[in-house]
């Protein structure tokens, strides 16, 4: 039970630091770039290749609807590309552009002042310590996440 009650409050400091980097992050996004749309690019950034929407959906866990209007937004600014999938007639494929990629650098480069303030914290000396040990977690849920 105590194990329990230890779980739960490391979900909530995890829930109210993603709830406060998120709105830091968008104050400093250029060009009015929301943390959804980042989140997109620097997904095709990290693993390349093409995806579905509904594939993407499925990863950011949003309903289509919501990936629909992000990626939307995303073409509507040139930093995505869309196009029809050869294998189903009725599917798409989504692919960052040179663009899109350039943006989401632009967005890690307005991010740098914010980082550089954690990094100077005195407890950012157990950042890497935190990720080798927060590593595991995000894999059993992710693993999860694809569960029945």
């Amino acid at each position: 039970m105590k194990d329990d009650l230890v779980t739960f409050q490391l979900f909530t400091e995890i829930g109210i630091i993603a709830q406060l980097a998120s709105t830091k992050f968008e104050q400093v996004m250029p060009d009015g770039m929301t943390i959804a749309q980042f989140s997109i690019l620097n997904h095709f950034v990290r693993l390349g290749g093409e995806r579905s929407p509904n594939e993407l959906a499925r990863a950011f866990q949003v309903t289509r609807g919501t990936m629909t209007s992000t990626l939307q937004r995303l073409e509507a600014r040139g930093c995505i590309s869309i196009r029809p999938d050869p294998e189903d007639g009725r599917g798409k494929l989504v692919a960052i552009t040179p663009k899109g990629a350039k943006a989401r650098d632009s967005a890690i480069a307005a991010l740098r002042p914010f980082l550089a303030q954690l990094s100077a914290l005195d407890i950012a000396a157990s950042f890497p310590q935190l990720l080798q040990q927060l590593a595991p977690l995000r894999q059993y849920l992710d693993n999860e996440r694809n569960q029945p």
